[in-house]
């Protein structure tokens, strides 16, 4: 089970989901060999400055909020989180993923899409924005009444 229980990860991911902050993005690592995982950065560069700072010998986790528009005149914001594991990363960190990511999803747990990114490429900004475009913001729900009236 991961150690969440810093609590400048909640004050974080409450600074990314605000709509009065710059920043927009959140870098979680695990402590040493342990299975504490501390807030290690923030930024308000987006993808391509959270890309920067990915360790390929670690595991991570990001919440990061994305901006993007669908026409001139509209913007939208989703949020994504990312399950990173570097391509150097440690085969006993590697095999604890699954099973802690569940952990952290209870914590950073509004987005819309999770990406599993195993190489920085995986972080570029337009396969994700297509992903994101996909996404419906509210589920939709259509009533369905059925009448069970016999008349004999």
């Amino acid at each position: 089970m991961a150690d969440l229980s810093d609590p400048k990860i909640d004050a974080a991911y409450q600074d990314v989901r605000s709509d009065k902050s710059e920043t927009n993005w959140l870098l979680l690592d695990y402590k040493g060999n342990t299975d504490k995982l501390e807030l290690t950065q923030t930024g308000a560069g987006g993808l391509s400055q959270l890309r920067e700072v990915l360790d390929d010998t670690k595991a991570s986790y990001a919440y990061v909020r994305v901006t993007y528009s669908n026409d001139k005149e509209s913007t939208r914001e989703k949020f994504i989180l990312v399950v990173w594991i570097g391509p150097h990363c440690k085969v006993m960190r590697k095999a604890k993923i699954s099973v802690q990511a569940a952990d952290v999803k209870a914590v950073l747990r509004v987005f819309s899409i999770e990406v599993a990114a195993r190489e920085k490429d995986d972080l570029n900004e337009d396969p994700i924005v297509v992903r994101l475009r996909k996404v419906r913001t509210h589920p939709v729900h259509i009533p369905i009444s059925i009448s069970h009236d016999i008349h004999i």
